[in-house]
């Protein structure tokens, strides 16, 4: 298995948790990270080394990159596994297919990258690459398949694990915060989303608590380093905020509104049926050439999931703090329209509620019960 990041980690933890059900015995290894060694994945290298984002970060990280696609590749090669699943990071992970499949080692590969959004080009190299693709999303589905590669729908395992009623009250408690407003800032699990998005979302908050003196602020750092990030960005500002030790899906269930870097975050505020704000910074030259390859105009998954703007999006130099903090404060003051995006939301959630555990299971048994 090899997994990129955050969101890669967890969705690799409940993928080997459903394996293990029919598969008891079952060993793993490869890139992983906390969530994934916890569910028992060996790691040879920590996941967030393929933590980058970008053409222009990707190309600063690139000999490392390099080095470790090297090592791992010749690690399964001689270890040859009955499959190898890659878990997102495509850039990374369709190479190391590419060799694996070629070599008679099946692959699997969990969550597609957006090629129905941008670089709609990557089907041929992933024909190539993937013995099998399985989906979150039900549009999906019908890009494989016309492209005559085997694909399964399976749902998204945050839609089983998240609850279709959130228990707001209960996370407030949890979390100690007090009566009144609660605004969620998640800049990002990567340390260079962070080191973006953070000042960026503290400026907003200074700004929402003018309007709401009453208001609380909740920021689930991914690790103690992006902590650090948060609260070297934090210095001069007087905020009534609390920095917790991940605890995203807390702070998601505990907050009114929520101010989210577009990724998987999204999806995960609008499972928790939050109105939200999103946004994104990158350098520059990355910003050019992804609007040049853009074919959709949203770039958040609840957008694109609603196929409309239910939630406003803020990029680039349109991500100021009066942008942010005037969207927030839209949210905070319109309560229908909160309830409205909520009913949204929650149709979301039931399609892609789909046991994507059991699923997995069924799409990739083929694999296990024969050895390469």
């Amino acid at each position: 298995m090899v997994a990129g990041e955050a969101s890669g980690d967890l969705l690799g933890a409940h993928f080997i948790a459903a394996l293990r059900q029919s598969h008891p015995d079952l060993q793993a290894a490869g890139i992983a990270g906390p969530r994934m060694t916890g569910a028992g994945v060996r790691a040879i290298y920590p996941s967030d080394k393929l933590a980058v984002n970008g053409y222009v970060e990707v190309l600063r990280h690139l000999p490392e990159l390099l080095w470790i696609r090297s090592r791992i590749t010749r690690y399964f090669l001689h270890a040859r596994p009955r499959v190898f699943v890659g878990i997102d990071a495509p850039d990374f992970n369709f190479t190391l297919e590419a060799r694996l499949k070629q070599a008679g080692i099946p692959t699997v590969h969990f969550v597609s990258p957006s090629i129905w959004a941008w670089r709609p080009e990557r089907i041929h190299r992933i024909k190539q690459a993937v013995s099998h693709m399985l989906v979150v999303f039900p549009f999906e589905e019908q890009i494989y398949q016309d492209a005559g590669i085997p694909v399964s729908y399976v749902g998204h395992p945050l839609a089983d694990i998240i609850p279709l009623e959130p228990d707001s009250a209960g996370a407030r408690a949890a979390l100690g915060l007090q009566a009144g407003p609660v605004v969620a800032l998640l800049p990002g699990s990567r340390l260079s989303e962070v080191t973006r998005h953070a000042r960026l979302m503290l400026e907003a908050a200074v700004r929402i608590l003018r309007h709401h003196p009453d208001v609380q602020f909740v920021l689930p750092a991914a690790n103690e380093a992006a902590s650090q990030l948060v609260r070297q960005a934090g210095q001069g500002l007087n905020l009534p905020l609390h920095i917790l030790a991940g605890q995203s899906h807390t702070a998601l269930a505990a907050c009114d509104v929520a101010l989210v870097a577009s990724g998987t975050a999204t999806l995960e505020a609008a499972l928790f049926k939050k109105p939200m704000v999103i946004t994104y910074r990158v350098p520059v030259l990355t910003a050019y050439l992804m609007r040049k390859k853009a074919r959709l105009p949203w770039i958040g998954l609840p957008n694109i999931l609603a196929r409309d703007f239910v939630v406003p999006e803020r990029v680039q130099e349109d991500a100021t703090p009066d942008n942010l903090a005037n969207d927030a404060l839209a949210w905070l003051d319109d309560a229908t329209r909160r309830r409205a995006v909520a009913e949204t939301f929650r149709d979301i959630h039931l399609s892609l509620k789909r046991d994507a555990s059991t699923r997995i299971a069924e799409a990739v048994q083929p694999y296990l019960a024969t050895r390469a």
